[in-house]
């Protein structure tokens, strides 16, 4: 499966990034493989508005099944759902951490926003 994982950096030990619109990075990491790429979210970074909804087209662009952050809002969970995107929350520590206990399944699946909008 492929997922995305916010981050405040462009590696797997890099810090997951509470944030979903704001994120420093996108990770891109194939739980089966290991392999992963960095997206560079910094556009949205200093977004006045939107950062969520973009953020939210460019993971459904990536054409991965999963997104794990801290916190989404609702219009990004919107944007998210329309593409077809799990959304789990409650990631913590690093990317790699985020993804093992993804796959460990410690990580709730969400059906809702878990934060208002302009959480920052």
């Amino acid at each position: 499966m492929r997922v995305v994982v916010t981050s405040q950096g462009p590696d797997l030990d890099s810090p997951m990034d509470p944030r979903f619109g704001r994120a420093a990075h996108l990770i891109v990491v194939d739980t089966e493989t290991g392999e992963h790429s960095a997206v560079d979210n910094s556009i949205n970074l200093n977004a006045a508005q939107g950062a969520g909804i973009q953020a939210g087209r460019r993971v459904v662009e990536l054409g991965v099944q999963a997104l794990i952050t801290g916190n989404v809002g609702p219009k990004a969970f919107a944007t998210l759902a329309a593409g077809r995107i799990q959304v789990y929350t409650g990631g913590a520590g690093t990317v790699r951490q985020a993804v093992e206990d993804f796959k460990a399944g410690r990580l709730p699946q969400v059906s809702a926003s878990n934060v208002e909008g302009h959480w920052s």
